[in-house]
């Protein structure tokens, strides 16, 4: 207990005065080195901590990765040379941690000799006094007694103050990310979207990661109205998921405006903004709970029948209801206990019980087998019935139904249409449709 070591400390020090003043200044000559000494070996022992942390976390990352990889390590005989690396990552990890070690013995070593040097200076001290007839031996022994009582509970505090040092510096990393500063934030006086109708318009936006860096979209202006379905199609890297991303503010744009229901989204707060809009992507992301927290997240305060509806309309209820425990079925980090198709219709279920006024399905059916798309396909256009929904697609033939097709080329607008008047058209749209052998 510190404070009781604390308290402790005090009091043998108030005794010891009251005993002798003069051996009292001995016991506490020492004191100053102590406490240089801890500052000196505690600050070095915290850095060598935080490496010895680093080194770790790199291990366990490493492991992590390669497990989560193993089909691939195994496909390519890959088994001898990944050994080596972790040996090396490993080692890494060994050395730092020796340093730690031989540090930290260092520092007991150096703060343990001055605690016991100071009882030899009492003891010599007071029976150089006894010898001269300055001192009783009573009270001599009563004063040992009492150094006793004083560093005791130091060295404690010492061993504690070590196990202190070596949790701050181990926690370093993750201060370090909760004090990371919020990039987007509320501006003042924004207000809260209410019951948005679902209007989108892209007004003169352009957006690059850094200053320095190259823009990704330049000059973007299109407009979608509310229950409207809008797919964005072009070549990989032409910048359609940077353009999803703006919309629910991920991302901040550099110039230009995105406009919510005749709103700047600047202007609106960030949850409001996050409430109105459904996400449904193609790397769905489960979390290492049950399949009905993961469709709850949806909406938290959702009942039972509300999140059964909810999975009955994206096609997910019966096959939950044929797993072991039905919604109590644990999925596995990141969904691993569960098929492609299954997984996005829980991830499309969870959508369903937000009831979002917006919509967004990035590649959300690509990775998937014809009848997992085709069920999946089902229960998305039952989703985006009077909502306002923008697809991204690289199959072309899963969005001939949309409104309006909007072909995104190097950052730019450079076609928009249904899909007849692109194909009439014989520009960029044609040709990606005759790539993939599709039939005009």
């Amino acid at each position: 207990n510190v404070w009781l070591d604390l308290a402790t400390i005090l009091i043998a020090v108030g005794i010891m005065l009251t005993l002798n003043v003069e051996l009292t200044i001995v016991a506490l000559i020492v004191f100053p080195f102590y406490a240089l000494s801890v500052r000196y070996f505690f600050g070095k022992l915290r850095a060598l901590t935080r490496e010895r942390s680093k080194s770790l976390a790199g291990v366990q990352s490493y492991l992590h990765e390669r497990v989560a990889g193993m089909s691939v390590v195994k496909s390519f005989t890959l088994e001898e040379r990944e050994q080596e690396n972790f040996a090396k990552v490993n080692g890494e990890f060994l050395d730092a941690s020796l340093k730690q070690t031989r540090w930290n013995a260092k520092s007991f070593a150096v703060i343990n000799t001055i605690t016991d040097v100071a009882p030899l200076l009492v003891i010599g001290y007071a029976g150089y006094q006894v010898i001269h007839g300055h001192l009783s031996v009573g009270t001599m022994v009563a004063f040992i007694a009492y150094i006793e009582r004083l560093y005791s509970p130091l060295r404690r505090l010492v061993s504690a103050s070590t196990t202190l040092t070596q949790a701050i510096a181990s926690m370093d990393r993750m201060f370090e990310l909760m004090d990371e500063p919020h990039e987007i934030k509320d501006k003042k006086g924004a207000q809260a979207l209410v019951q948005a109708r679902g209007d989108i318009t892209f007004d003169n936006v352009s957006f690059k990661y850094d200053a320095e860096g190259s823009e990704i979209l330049h000059n973007v202006n299109f407009t979608v109205k509310a229950g409207e379905t809008v797919a964005f199609v072009g070549m990989s890297g032409g910048g359609k998921s940077t353009i999803v991303n703006l919309i629910p503010r991920f991302y901040e744009v550099s110039a230009g405006a995105v406009v919510i229901d005749g709103k700047d989204v600047r202007d609106i707060t960030i949850k409001s903004l996050r409430e109105q809009i459904g996400l449904v992507l193609q790397d769905t992301i489960l979390f290492s709970d049950t399949i009905r927290e993961n469709i709850l997240m949806g909406r938290p305060n959702a009942t039972e029948q509300q999140m059964i509806e909810a999975a009955k309309a994206a096609n997910a209820h019966d096959f939950i209801m044929s797993l072991p425990h039905g919604y109590d079925t644990t999925v596995g980090e990141r969904g691993v206990k569960l098929s492609g198709g299954q997984k996005q219709r829980v991830a499309i279920a969870r959508v369903f019980l937000k009831n979002p006024a917006i919509l967004v399905l990035d590649e959300a059916t690509s990775a998937l087998d014809l009848e997992s798309e085709a069920l999946i396909q089902d229960s998305v256009e039952k989703l985006a019935a009077n909502r306002t929904t923008i697809i991204i697609a690289h199959r072309l033939s899963t969005i001939t139904h949309a409104d309006r097709i909007i072909v995104i080329s190097h950052g730019k607008v450079t076609e928009q249409g249904t899909h007849q008047e692109l194909l009439h058209q014989q520009g960029a749209y044609y040709d990606l449709y005759k790539i993939q052998n599709l039939t005009i």
